[in-house]
């Protein structure tokens, strides 16, 4: 019987050719597609638990079949693995033997994965108009901390950003007499992002107030002290508004502001496509999701609104 082994990688490396593999994939995850290092990291996550499966029988990355690989999902089934993590277990060994492929190899291609079931859908959490309206209210503004936090927040919802890419927002990558925002994102891709006129107006406020915080770089929004604000500093704030605000805490993050943006957009008639580009998916079945969410809060509006929503009326 194989005996049990740490998924983290041993102190001499990998035997079998596996160690040298895995760090050739990294630099390609990482100079070759530009990916993040959490991205990354995860792919490599992944993989390991594939690398103790394989050493613990003696295959190394070249011995691989589609038998292995098949067997090697059924025990990660066995261990108890949710259909979400087998999914995303697949799609890491199709992205490792897709290199292999490409440095010449004559194993297993990405052909030898077996797809396991699709998980199943999970409808992202989102607000309402009228929640987030009760959101963008709560910062004092008043205060400069407090027109400083009505900024951002209202251009997280104005734009769908992810926390990481406002957090590392430039000044000069927002363009207000235009309306547009540059922003880089997830495989460094830039995207243009319109806002409108009550983003553009709390950013001017800002910017009135921002010198006077003595910025150390170049970030649209800044720190008392002057530093960039962190992707943590944003998600403690958002979730100390959304106490203010009444919401539940939660159920309040900056992705669901990100997936409110969306969903709103959509519920006003917004091209999924052009939701896709703004969102930065380049995949347009990711971005399909919210087209779920959409539909369901038109059959709920349906079935409180329409006098013929309910059961049939006795004649």
């Amino acid at each position: 019987m194989p005996r049990a082994r740490t998924h983290e990688e041993p102190e001499n490396g990998w035997p079998l050719g596996w160690g040298a593999s895995l760090r050739e994939f990294r630099t390609f995850l990482a100079v070759e597609r530009g990916l993040s290092v959490h991205t990354a990291s995860g792919y490599l996550s992944d993989l390991n638990h594939l690398v103790v499966w394989a050493c613990d029988r003696g295959i190394s990355a070249t011995d691989l079949t589609r038998d292995h690989l098949t067997a090697f999902l059924v025990s990660q089934h066995a261990e108890g693995k949710a259909p979400r993590s087998l999914a995303r277990m697949s799609s890491s060994l199709r992205a490792f033997l897709t290199f292999l492929r490409m440095e010449g190899g004559e194993g297993a291609g990405p052909e030898a994965v077996v797809k396991p079931p699709r998980p199943p859908r999970i409808l992202p959490r989102t607000l309402g108009e009228s929640q987030v309206e009760a959101l963008l209210n709560a910062p004092d503004t008043a205060t400069p901390l407090g027109v400083r936090d009505r900024a951002w927040l209202e251009l997280l919802y104005a734009s769908g950003l992810r926390v990481s890419e406002l957090a590392g927002l430039p000044a000069l990558s927002v363009f207000l007499d235009e309306g547009f925002l540059k922003v880089t994102g997830k495989g460094r891709k830039e995207r243009l992002i319109p806002f409108g006129s009550s983003a553009e107006r709390w950013i001017r406020a800002w910017l009135v107030l921002r010198p006077g915080f003595k910025p150390r770089g170049g970030e649209l929004f800044v720190g008392q002290r002057g530093e960039g604000i962190t992707r943590q500093h944003l998600w403690r704030l958002l979730k100390a508004y959304a106490l203010k605000a009444g919401l539940r805490v939660e159920a309040v993050s900056p992705h669901v502001l990100r997936h409110a943006f969306a969903t709103h957009l959509l519920d006003h008639g917004a091209d999924l496509r052009a939701v896709q580009a703004m969102l930065g998916h380049a995949d347009i079945s990711t971005t399909q999701i919210y087209t779920h969410v959409h539909q369901a809060r038109l059959r709920a509006l349906y079935d409180q609104m329409h006098p013929r929503s309910g059961s049939p009326a006795a004649d």
